[in-house]
Formats: structure tokens, sequence, C-alpha cells
């Protein structure tokens, strides 16, 4: 856990984002972080494959940090087998 600084007008947008989204300023700020950091590992994919590849990894036990810190070339198990899917192509060992 830690602070972050941002601006006035990012905290501005996550407020209306998360009273629209029935979450929390917190958790929509992380929800946009994780959306952000997958987007970075997997530029390919749109907004939707990103939030069904975060769907797939929880459904096949998975845990974030697999999806956060391993590439889909690089991921392993469940974290390999649903970067795959969601890319919709075959990753190569």
């Amino acid at each position: 856990m830690g602070i972050v600084n941002i601006s006035d007008l990012l905290h501005e947008n996550l407020r209306v984002a998360s009273g629209a989204l029935s979450r929390s300023i917190n958790a929509q700020a992380e929800h946009w972080m994780r959306i952000g950091m997958l987007a970075e590992l997997h530029p390919g994919l749109c907004h939707g494959e990103l939030c069904q590849l975060m769907v797939r990894n929880r459904l096949e036990g998975g845990d974030d940090q697999a999806l956060f810190t391993l590439g889909a070339a690089t991921a392993r198990g469940p974290a390999r087998a649903v970067a795959r899917k969601a890319a919709g192509r075959r990753v190569h060992p």
C-alpha cells in the first residue's frame, strides 16, 4: 500500500466513474491501473479482451499477480492459457 499523487482532474474523473460504476474511488483507480498494465503487456488486445483475460484468469484459479508480472509469451500455467485464449492466437513455447 502506498500513496500516489494524481492531478485534481484525474481525481475528479475517478470520483465520477466510481459513482457511475458503483466502485470506491480506490477500486476504480485500481481497475484503471490493471487495465493499463495489461494493455502494455498485451498491446494487441482491446479493452473487452483485457477484461475477458482477467475474468478467465480468475475462473481458472489464477491470481492477478501472474497476469501483471508475465507477458503472454512467457506466462506459464493458467496465466499462459488465459493470455492465449484472450489473444485468439497460439503462444509458442
